[in-house]
């Protein structure tokens, strides 16, 4: 070998140990903080295809730890929320029971493959209506009374004939919670009733709401409507997660929410709106007021299925910025857009 060849052999050797420790800085260090060196052209330069280290690959999850709905869905069966094909009964042939308004007095009563015309009247504890119809005429389907606890209303189509029972049928129920007891309403289908899940205590999951009738009571006045209604004064919690919740009715013809938390009786309190497909009402949320504590919204979409802003006049009103455990975060329109209440007054 040359004397001239070992100097030039060294330098190739130092420039093939400097790329190697510029190529080791490049891995080491990227998604550190430190601004990379790229050294593979355009294609490989794109700061998307990096992940630190230590962050977790996968979709964004909820609170609930379900993946977070993806943006910008037309429907809710887009962005995985209940619709007809995920609620009501599994059973596909059920057996008509004509019960009229009928009332249950035995305890662990279970109510299962019925197609039932009339209405159920609650004065037990611990009744199960599971994979069922109700078609009321009534001014409810399911009712609690007081005293009793334990209802669960599962994978049932809750419907009724329109104009129908008490007051014209201006002031009606598919499912009302007159106990101070929690009650669960899953995977059901429910429809007409003008303010449809009633209740200040429950477990409201995984349901359908849809096409809410508006009615004119027997003075002539449209009622209000509401896919979810609390008048506050709740003894235990209520939670309303992962439901699909519409209500298209006009605001002339007495549209109030998708979800109605209104402090008529009492202050509404320890109360969860999460992850729910809202759409609907003069505003889409009433969200308490300015006396309620312990609200959690977290993670709802709001839809312009009937109006731009969800709601006719906007989608939240009456939301409590400094109550006591009340908070707002991660709601958003369905095109990602994200949703804050505004001021108060």
């Amino acid at each position: 070998m040359s004397p001239l060849a070992r100097p030039r052999r060294r330098k190739a050797l130092g420039a093939a140990l400097l790329a190697a420790v510029l190529l080791f800085a490049l891995f080491t260090f990227t998604g550190l903080g430190q601004q990379a060196l790229c050294l593979g052209g355009a294609a490989l330069c794109d700061s998307r295809a990096i992940t630190a280290p230590g962050a977790e690959g996968g979709p964004k999850k909820t609170d609930d730890g379900k993946p977070a709905a993806p943006k910008g869905c037309a429907r809710p069966r887009d962005c995985g929320y209940p619709d007809e094909t995920t609620t009501g009964p599994r059973i596909a042939r059920l057996t008509p029971q004509n019960t009229g308004n009928a009332a249950i007095r035995t305890d662990g009563t279970v109510i299962r493959g019925w197609d039932i015309t009339g209405s159920l009247d609650v004065y037990a504890n611990d009744v199960t209506v599971i994979d069922s119809r109700i078609t009321s005429t009534n001014w409810w389907g399911i009712n609690l009374r007081p005293g009793f606890s334990g209802l669960k209303v599962l994978h049932t189509t809750i419907t009724a004939v329109p104009g129908k029972g008490l007051n014209n049928g201006g002031s009606d129920y598919a499912v009302s919670n007159m106990s101070t007891s929690s009650i669960e309403i899953g995977h059901c289908d429910i429809s007409v009733f003008g303010d449809a899940l009633s209740m200040g205590q429950g477990d409201i999951h995984d349901n359908y709401v849809h096409d809410i009738v508006p009615f004119k009571n027997l003075d002539g006045e449209w009622q209000h409507t509401n896919a979810v209604i609390s008048n506050g004064g709740g003894k235990g919690r209520l939670t309303i997660r992962h439901n699909t919740l519409l209500n298209p009715t006009p605001v002339e013809k007495g549209a109030s929410a998708a979800v109605g938390l209104f402090a008529d009786s009492a202050p509404v309190t320890n109360t969860v709106v999460h992850d729910n497909w809202l759409a609907g009402g003069a505003y889409t949320l009433y969200a308490g007021g300015k006396d309620s504590t312990g609200i959690e919204v977290t993670d709802n979409v709001f839809s312009p299925q009937y109006y731009p802003a969800g709601g006719k006049y906007g989608p939240v009103s009456y939301w409590n910025p400094t109550g006591k455990g009340n908070v707002w975060r991660g709601n958003r329109m369905a095109d990602g857009t994200p949703v804050n209440p505004p001021p108060p007054n």
